[in-house]
């Protein structure tokens, strides 16, 4: 029997958890790497680099040639941008069941939030894209505070635009960084399996339950 919770509001990631984004973040990658005169990565390995904001993107993705300075990383960092917003959408997918869960949320009365470590310039137009922004009471992005999850102030933060407390929401995303910042909000965390999870075997992360899909979302809610 899952445990349920009483929240008033569900707060989403959204790389891995609302929308597959990895084609479009290697291809970007890719011609980033190509422009810094670095050897390509596969997307799977890639795919564990997702999670922790651009920056630590960017300096993973040069780390696999050798350790770069900062200087590089500023390099990089613009050009994948550059790349990065020509390519943004054009082969990410929407996850089985997030429009149909969204829609039932938004049918209870819950209130709903993005949060999550990417940019806002990259998100809002996928948001946008996939019908999803008009779901959202708010959106706290990789670039709206000086911190980035797993520092629990971007939930935080996301509450306090919501008019809850942390502790009546329900984060849901697909990494350790979604657990440890929902934990330290002192917000229930449900993760899905089908998401990044940089690496890490997502069945090993402290959360409150492990989602399938998107569609046992209202399992785990008691109204």
């Amino acid at each position: 029997m899952n445990r349920r919770f009483a929240a008033k509001a569900v707060l989403f990631d959204l790389d891995g958890t609302l929308l597959d984004t990895i084609t479009d973040l290697t291809k970007a990658a890719n011609l980033m790497l190509a422009e810094m005169g670095r050897s390509p990565l596969s997307q799977a390995r890639i795919h564990n680099f997702v999670g922790r904001g651009l920056g630590d993107f960017i300096h993973r993705c040069l780390a696999e040639s050798g350790e770069p300075s900062a200087a590089k990383v500023d390099i990089a960092r613009e050009s994948f941008r550059r790349h990065y917003i020509h390519v943004n959408g054009q082969a990410t997918r929407l996850y089985p069941g997030v429009s149909e869960v969204l829609t039932m949320l938004a049918a209870r009365g819950k209130k709903m939030a993005v949060v999550t470590n990417k940019s806002g310039i990259f998100t809002l137009p996928l948001l946008q894209q996939f019908g999803l922004e008009r779901y959202f009471g708010a959106f706290v992005y990789g670039d709206t505070l000086p911190v980035k999850k797993p520092d629990p102030g971007m939930i935080c933060h996301a509450c306090s635009l919501l008019g809850v407390k942390p502790e009546e929401s329900l984060m849901i995303g697909d990494s350790i960084n979604d657990s440890l910042a929902a934990r330290a909000a002192g917000a229930p965390v449900l993760l899905v399996k089908y998401g990044y999870s940089e690496g890490k075997p997502v069945d090993a992360i402290d959360c409150d339950g492990l989602l399938d899909s998107m569609h046992q979302v209202p399992d785990y809610l008691l109204d």
